[in-house]
């Protein structure tokens, strides 16, 4: 047991190294970095092609998308909505992690991006171990999924700057206790920046929208 623990942090360990080089890489280049992550079938690439229409004009968009497997359907939709994208086969792993971030962001031009968006591999127990060199990271919830998730899944909502509430359009129709689920976020990130959203008609998107402006307009002072 002991080894199995030394071995699992020298992978920590080796994995934060390079997160941070990829960290001062994106500073060097005033790219503001977003770790996006969810269970599958969320909304996370629905989610970020209404953010690409809704970003106001002259702010310009980068786009990891991490997947188990290669295929580029997500990656392809971002293409489509006119911006870069990088496909990252994982080889069935359930997360991205910190080299994978690395390669991709080496195949981008850094000084053609303000904001680099990474969808991480749909997943709400990996991705919260793995540092990736981002400024921000960001848990899509849905309300298909329940409301029960912050209290099975409480690591991942811990150390996250943004929640989005997804597909609030169905909640006339599906049993979702909204100030349970809040409150079971509270609990864990108290005060944590909400916004809730359909990412089908754009609506709660204004919110986002300014956020993210206000981040990235940081990171370029």
């Amino acid at each position: 047991m002991k080894q199995r623990v030394e071995i699992v942090t020298r992978i920590l360990d080796s994995n934060d190294q390079l997160a941070e080089q990829n960290r001062k890489k994106l500073d060097a280049h005033q790219v503001f970095a977003i770790n996006v992550m969810a269970s599958p079938g969320a909304g996370k690439t629905s989610f970020i092609v209404q953010t690409i229409a809704k970003l106001p004009e002259g702010l310009r968009l980068g786009v990891i998308e991490g997947d188990t497997a290669p295929v580029t359907i997500d990656s392809d939709k971002i293409i489509e909505a006119g911006m870069p994208a990088i496909q990252i086969n994982t080889g069935g792993n359930c997360h991205l992690d910190a080299n994978m971030v690395g390669l991709a962001i080496n195949q981008l031009n850094l000084d053609d991006i303000d904001l680099l968006l990474i969808e991480n591999v749909g997943n709400l127990i990996c991705p919260a171990g793995f540092a990736l060199g981002n400024h921000a990271n960001i848990v899509i919830a849905s309300i298909p999924e329940g409301d029960d998730k912050p209290y099975k899944y409480p690591n991942i909502y811990r150390n996250i700057d943004v929640l989005i509430i997804n597909k609030i359009d169905l909640l006339p129709y599906i049993d979702f206790r909204m100030d349970y689920f809040r409150e079971g976020v509270e609990m864990l990130n108290p005060g944590l920046k909400t916004f809730e959203v359909n990412s089908k008609t754009g609506e709660g998107f204004d919110g986002w929208i300014e956020w993210l402006k206000e981040r990235v307009s940081t990171t370029q002072k």
